[in-house]
Formats: C-alpha cells, structure tokens, sequence
C-alpha cells in the first residue's frame, strides 16, 4: 500500500449524516474506506467510458428447454475465447439455468458480447457486473 495522504472536504451536515448511515449499514470500518471504495467505483466506472480493457461476469438466467438456446450460448462463447475466461453453468432446477461468465477484454467488446447473450430467445434475465483488471487501482 502506497503512503495515506490526509485530505479535509466540506460537506452538508445532512449529506454527512446520511453518509455516516450507510458507512454503517454497509459495515465499513471508517469513512476512508468507504470513500476510498466510492473513488475507486468511479475510477472502474472511467475504465469502462473510455474503452480500456477490463473485466467482469455476464450473469445469465435462462430456460432450458428452449430449443437451441444451449447451443446459441456455446457458438456465441466459442466465437468470443479472447473475452471469455471461464464459465460456470447451474442448473437451479429441472427448467431454469444460471451461467455465469468470466469476461476481460476491451470495454466496448465486453458489452457487446454481453448485448448479444443477453438479447437470446429464452434468456430471461441477463447482467453485466463491471469490474477492473486491476492494474490501475491501488
């Protein structure tokens, strides 16, 4: 870890107060670490803007039993090898599957294989969860 540098904000005491609030719902240890969380959100969010390679999971829930919709997904994951890392497939019951699919690649690539998956007759529920390489965050 690089070397903490102390910084002050001003701030509205009611945007403070409801800050402080979620600093503990969501369990943080202290303000700093949830705005350190906060910056590095927006850092990921710039990392997906400007089309930089990066990674993240296509969540995708679909039906079973719809005739050739298995095999869409595999041929459109085949095509696409350089963004698709890994691939976990569920079955959460006798109709209904859950893939999950590791992705890395440039930014624009990784939301369009996402679009196509997620478009698919019998897919009814499709996610895109963006995240970084890395490389960039401290």
């Amino acid at each position: 870890m690089g070397k903490l540098v102390r910084f002050s904000i001003s701030i509205e005491e009611r945007l403070l107060s409801s800050f402080d609030e979620l600093v503990r719902e969501r369990g943080y240890q202290n303000r700093s670490e949830a705005i350190r969380d906060a910056i590095r959100r927006q850092l990921i969010h710039q990392e997906w803007e400007v089309g930089e390679e990066v990674a993240g999971v296509i969540t995708l829930l679909y039906d079973h039993h719809r005739p050739g919709l298995s095999e869409a997904l595999t041929q459109i994951q085949h095509h696409a090898l350089p963004q698709v890392i890994s691939t976990t497939h569920v079955h959460l019951d006798e109709s209904n599957c859950l893939e999950c699919i590791a992705v890395r690649g440039e930014a624009r690539t990784i939301e369009a294989l996402a679009d196509r998956l997620k478009s698919l007759k019998g897919v009814k529920h499709g996610e895109l969860t963006a995240t970084s390489t890395g490389k960039k965050l401290v």
